[in-house]
């Protein structure tokens, strides 16, 4: 099983790119930055974490940048949105950014996907909470054209765009793996259908009892299950929940660190290294 890392980077928290250097040289497989554009001052959408939402929404940088800081200073780290909000974004542009990370990073990228939860953000990028589901399925199958085609195009209900040149193209071919956020049932057949993973927040599924279930709809689409890759996203830094993990098959556990200095976050980072070497 990988261990990776998630943190809401800001101006006041350890910096992306010594993070990094920090998370390589301790072992972690990868880094998983969130997005959030903007937080509306007027906001009705309860956070599903709890009723106050944390500051570090409103402030976290913008991540296709700040995981290139990340990339031009490590060579084995994966680099990863976690979440990437895919239905506020034009698709043009973020094939593009998706596909120049990859190139820049020596194709150690992953694209973390979801449909978010804000409303009222949405909103403000023209994009209906309602339909959200079904736009973020258009944009990432037209993304995949514009990775995988010479000659790029796509008709649909929501994306929409005659023969285009889209380059640079990958290095992962067909394209970065998609690993899709959210919560079982809709997350996994979204997954299913168009992404390489599923990957659902700790504590808000029943996530190991499910994995059978999972599988079962993996293969009854005709894919692989053991090429579906199951990540649980902040999963706790606790011996006992990790292993349960390890021994049901998730590919993936990804630790939450605060958005603190470094003085603050390298403590818990030789914690956390220690603890995955412990588990294997």
């Amino acid at each position: 099983m990988h261990y990776g890392l998630t943190i809401f980077p800001t101006e006041y928290s350890i910096q992306p790119a010594v993070l990094a250097q920090a998370a390589e040289a301790r072992g972690f497989e990868s880094l998983w930055l969130p997005e959030h554009s903007h937080i509306p001052v007027r906001r009705e959408s309860p956070w599903p974490g709890g009723p106050n939402l944390p500051d570090m929404y409103r402030e976290t940088y913008e991540p296709f940048v700040a995981l290139a800081t990340a990339a031009a200073v490590t060579s084995r780290l994966r680099l990863a949105t976690g979440i990437c909000l895919v239905v506020q974004r034009d698709p043009l542009h973020t094939a593009k950014s998706v596909a120049t990370l990859d190139r820049v990073s020596g194709g150690r990228f992953l694209f973390g996907v979801g449909g978010g939860w804000n409303a009222e953000e949405m909103r403000n990028h023209g994009t209906e909470f309602k339909s959200r589901f079904a736009l973020l399925r258009e944009r990432i199958l037209a993304m995949k054209e514009l990775w995988t085609r010479e000659q790029a195009e796509f008709h649909g209900q929501y994306v929409a765009f005659d023969p285009v040149f889209a380059w640079p193209k990958p290095v992962q071919r067909p394209h970065p793996p998609i690993h899709v956020g959210g919560g079982f049932p809709g997350a996994v057949a979204r997954a299913i259908e168009y992404g390489d993973g599923w990957m659902p927040i700790f504590g808000r599924d029943q996530i190991l009892e499910r994995l059978p279930e999972v599988r079962a709809r993996v293969r009854a689409a005709g894919r692989d299950p053991d090429r579906f890759e199951v990540s649980i996203f902040a999963a706790p830094p606790k011996a006992e929940v990790l292993a349960r993990a390890r021994d049901a098959g998730v590919a993936r556990c990804i630790l939450a660190l605060p958005p603190a200095p470094a003085a603050e976050v390298e403590p818990l980072l030789d914690r956390y290294a220690e603890l995955a070497r412990q588990l294997g």
